[in-house]
């Protein structure tokens, strides 16, 4: 019998939705079995080592949350090296993950969106939690993301699916762990305006405070001094608005941007390119950013903020390992 696993954070702004359209519906699903992870109050790693060791070959994972929810469960799964297949349904602020791989619905990823489903299916309003069991999950469309991997000082950091970013970009993720703004985004309403809307003011009261970047070289190329930010982009999107690619399906290349964001007409312009064409870079088959001093660095992956001490090489590069996927 197979195993489908619902990966939660009962912590996050959209719990509440999360329990009734996944967490409730689910349990009427036959012939499965299913479990649940609740995320622990404690960090990524203590999660990732926890989730990877419940899993076995042939389980289907739910991430139900999100950017950071989707990063434990993606981690976990290359952590346990077993045969498992992810998914991923949009229940937080930007749900970068989620759009990378098209799935919105629970729907969605037992069913392909109905696709399975007869005419008389639909207008009977059935869903895959209806329909007999050979019509449902093991039909939707299955995928290979190549992920990103970081390394620290020679050692193995962590996997990344959609994008990586280390400065002032990696700063300002901080922003959404704190208890005020997390009260905020629990309201429904204005729940987008008011992460653009804080981050804004993030920007114009940080941006001249430090040195978001310390000296250094990519590649072996000396930077510029005012270089605040480094991006390598392997999903279709980044916090939501600003368009990727391809490159996670693509088992070497990824792209990578450096630029000097505490400039506003900088930002401003790279802004618009992202939003209306696609985040300008460099395809690259790997980066390594060596600091001149053993520095203080802050990255983030896909909205999990890491603060990084005494620290003397980053590598982000394409992982050996791919992640089997559900897409729509």
């Amino acid at each position: 019998m197979k195993r489908i696993l619902i990966v939660y954070n009962p912590r996050s702004s959209r719990y509440a939705e999360v329990k009734k359209e996944v967490l409730e519906p689910i349990h009427s699903l036959k012939g499965y079995i299913i479990g649940k992870y609740e995320v622990k109050p404690s960090n990524l790693d203590d999660n990732i080592n926890n989730l990877s060791k419940l899993l076995k070959d042939g389980d289907l994972v739910i991430s139900a949350g999100g950017d950071a929810t989707g990063v434990i469960a993606a981690n976990a799964i290359l952590k346990s090296k077993k045969d498992v297949t992810l998914s991923v349904l949009p229940f937080g602020n930007f749900n970068d993950l989620a759009r990378t791989l098209g799935t919105n619905t629970l729907s969605e990823i037992l069913d392909t969106g109905g696709r399975n489903l007869s005419s008389e299916d639909r207008k009977l309003g059935r869903t895959a939690l209806s329909v007999s069991e050979e019509d449902r999950f093991g039909q939707a469309p299955c995928q290979k993301l190549y992920p990103l991997e970081i390394w620290v000082d020679d050692k193995f950091f962590r996997y990344a699916t959609c994008y990586v970013t280390i400065g002032m970009t990696a700063s300002a993720v901080y922003l959404y762990d704190q208890p005020k703004m997390r009260k905020k985004l629990r309201t429904n309403f204005g729940r987008k305006i008011s992460s653009y809307t804080e981050l804004a003011k993030w920007y114009f009261k940080n941006r001249h405070k430090k040195q978001f970047l310390p000296e250094f070289t990519l590649n072996g190329v000396k930077q510029h001094p005012k270089t605040s930010d480094y991006a390598a982009v392997n999903g279709r999107s980044m916090a939501r608005v600003m368009k990727g690619g391809d490159d996670f399906l693509r088992p070497h290349h990824f792209r990578h941007e450096t630029d000097r964001l505490t400039s506003f007409p900088r930002l401003a312009k790279l802004m618009i390119k992202s939003i209306f064409y696609r985040i300008p870079g460099t395809d690259t088959t790997g980066d390594t950013l060596e600091f001149t001093n053993p520095s203080i660095v802050e990255l983030q992956a896909e909205g999990e903020h890491t603060i990084l001490k005494n620290i003397k090489k980053i590598e982000i590069k394409k992982g050996t390992k791919c992640l089997k996927v559900i897409t729509n």
